[in-house]
């Protein structure tokens, strides 16, 4: 199991939201650049790079960051989403040499679009379902759905979907803990692959999702708990490879 640092852009900064607030942000670090070197000095092993102001858009607006911490780290596997809504902004990121793409609000609104870029990427593409209260959320999360979350990522089995990332919107950025019980069922009702966000936020939180592993978890992504210093991230990614060893995001 991947520990996998959040790199979220707005403004050109670094920085972490709580329950997805875009006006509730806490600012990091002014050069994203530098804090994936940081993360990348300390072991990690993949990044996930989230552009907030291209979610909210609709269209990239932080793309030149994410392309300079591609270039940096050629040799490290990432994972990009916001603001990725057609074929030709995902081409342009995995052209670049961005590992995996993450499909959210066009998830949403258009599933088949899914289908179609995995069958012109396979292996590269990433759904993400970001979830309050049950319901998928969309537009940078200032949208609800009316999808359930099982329901929708069932909807892509077959589609050759690398992953789901599941993020439980009201935990994220709070450092309350992981939707545990919500993370695992998910990963129970579809053969996709789950990588859990929202809430991982100590090495208690890492050792139950090992406990949940076999259910399909693969991953599991951290932001404010690394930059606050609850979760030290190589002791993380140490005890993971410890308790459960086998599957990669």
């Amino acid at each position: 199991m991947d520990i996998i640092p959040a790199i979220d852009i707005q403004d050109g900064r670094c920085v972490r939201l709580r329950q997805g607030d875009l006006a509730d942000a806490t600012v990091y670090g002014d050069d994203p650049a530098v804090m994936a070197d940081r993360w990348v000095d300390e072991g990690a092993r993949r990044l996930h790079l989230v552009d907030l102001d291209g979610a909210v858009a609709g269209t990239p607006r932080n793309a030149d960051i994410i392309r300079r911490i591609r270039a940096n780290h050629p040799e490290l596997p990432t994972q990009v989403g916001g603001g990725i809504r057609d074929a030709e902004t995902a081409a342009g990121y995995l052209e670049a040499g961005v590992g995996r793409v993450i499909i959210g609000t066009r998830a949403v609104a258009d599933p088949d679009f899914v289908g179609d870029l995995c069958r012109d990427f396979p292996g590269r593409v990433i759904v993400g379902l970001d979830a309050r209260d049950g319901l998928v959320a969309t537009d940078g999360w200032e949208q609800t759905s009316q999808w359930s979350v099982i329901d929708l990522a069932r909807r892509f089995e077959g589609d050759g979907v690398a992953a789901i990332i599941y993020t439980d919107i009201g935990r994220d950025g709070m450092l309350a803990g992981l939707a545990l019980e919500e993370t695992a069922a998910l990963a129970r009702a579809t053969e996709i692959p789950i990588i859990a966000s929202g809430g991982v936020s100590s090495l208690e939180d890492i050792r139950a999702l090992c406990g949940v592993a076999e259910d399909g978890i693969v991953g599991a992504i951290t932001g404010r708990a690394i930059y606050e210093g609850t979760l030290d991230l190589a002791a993380g990614q140490q005890l993971a490879d410890e308790l459960c060893p086998e599957g990669a995001a």
